[in-house]
């Protein structure tokens, strides 16, 4: 079930941003850049739960899409940061308002209390997801 909501989501969240020309992978590093959540793909892939491979490829194609820009690090020459250009800026500013609309429109007819509710019981699941990953991730160490 959660799985099919996240790919209704996930496909409205894709025709909404579509005037963008962004896909849904792509708004996921650009709002994080915007949100000052990573600034090395490295930093990037891990917050947006992906591997290094994905996220580079990512990073080319906002790069071509001149939404991002890669800025070799002053202080360490191996370190590269990743800025939001001016249009990518501008781009990331609006997605908050889409997934928001996205959100609110698959929330209808929820009272408050049920919102507060089903957040609270999502919470829960995350938290044993991660505790499980973090317990399966320490045995095969």
């Amino acid at each position: 079930m959660m799985r099919r909501i996240v790919s209704h989501i996930s496909r409205e969240v894709d025709h909404e941003l579509e005037p963008l020309g962004l896909t849904n992978a792509q708004w996921v590093p650009l709002l994080k850049l915007h949100l000052g959540c990573g600034s090395t793909a490295a930093e990037l892939a891990r917050e947006s739960d992906l591997d290094a491979g994905s996220m580079t490829r990512l990073l080319d194609r906002l790069e071509a899409k001149q939404l991002c820009r890669r800025v070799r690090s002053l202080d360490d020459r191996r370190v590269v940061h990743i800025e939001l250009t001016a249009a990518g800026a501008a781009t990331a500013e609006q997605i908050p308002a889409v997934l928001s609309r996205v959100q609110n429109t698959h929330l209808a007819g929820f009272s408050f209390e049920e919102w507060q509710t089903l957040k609270g019981l999502l919470r829960r699941v995350l938290t044993t997801a991660q505790t499980l990953r973090e317990a399966k991730d320490n045995h095969d160490h």
